[in-house]
């Protein structure tokens, strides 16, 4: 199983980054998990369009789902004409949510907390998180590896409800411990202590505050955890397996330089 970070911002996105999404691929399963702004450009430099075959949306905020409306025109109006229905896994929100989402071309599935579905070689397995609306963790099994991305969450979920074995969990971590409490969302130290209480393989810190400095939220996930913790960078890519993340491609830096 192959994760790319396609974007990790958290809320909006800073200068060079994008919104929440990943692209996870599992022999000839290619699945979009989270479609915020600006991952559908992101994604087209990995793999064609023609090649998903799933979507996943965790919740109808737009960081996370802004650019399913812009797959529903390319799908349309694009050289994509005449691909099948996609799939798209999702709250009811989501779809409700979406400016074209009357266009006959994702086949709408609608799941919640405690749902689970097979989708090729990959089981998805949904719970919800702390987190308004209705925001749903999502856990992916496939060719004897696992994922476990949080979505957005407050302290009050944790990443031992997506289950054991996770060797790759991929957590939100907007802020330092100095911001905790602000609610909805998870500090550096909140996320290493979930991870930690999983019994996770490796950590991956992702939905970082385009303001918040990442060498501290990366130091207090790691102290929480135990060991050290990867930050999420559009472009990196992991192969997961046997409790490991191995990166795969050296990220690209943005403008910014974050690292």
């Amino acid at each position: 199983m192959i994760l790319t970070v396609l974007g990790c911002d958290g809320s909006y996105p800073g200068p060079g980054g994008a919104g929440s999404g990943y692209l996870v691929e599992c022999g000839p399963d290619v699945l979009w998990v989270d479609t915020g702004p600006g991952t559908l450009g992101a994604l087209q430099t990995h793999r064609s369009l023609s090649d998903l075959t799933a979507v996943v949306i965790t919740h109808e905020h737009p960081d996370h789902r802004s650019d399913i409306d812009g797959l529903a025109v390319a799908i349309r109006f694009g050289p994509f004409a005449d691909h099948e229905r996609i799939p798209v896994f999702a709250p009811a929100g989501v779809r409700e949510s979406c400016y074209f989402a009357e266009w006959d071309v994702f086949d709408w599935r609608t799941v919640a907390g405690g749902d689970s579905r097979g989708l090729g070689q990959v089981r998805l397995s949904f719970s919800r998180t702390d987190h308004g609306p209705e925001t749903l963790a999502v856990r992916l099994d496939g060719d004897g590896a696992c994922i476990g991305y949080s979505a957005d969450s407050g302290p009050g979920w944790s990443l031992a409800a997506l289950g054991p074995d996770i060797d790759l969990a991929v957590c939100e971590a907007t802020w330092p411990a100095e911001h905790e409490g602000n609610g909805g969302h998870m500090s550096g130290r909140q996320a290493g202590a979930s991870a930690r209480e999983a019994e996770v393989g490796e950590l991956l810190l992702t939905h970082r505050a385009p303001w918040a400095p990442p060498d501290v939220v990366a130091a207090e996930a790691a102290a929480a955890f135990g060991r050290q913790v990867h930050q999420a960078m559009p472009g990196a890519r992991y192969r997961v397996a046997e409790r490991r993340a191995v990166p795969l491609t050296s990220p690209f830096e943005s403008p910014a330089g974050r690292r």
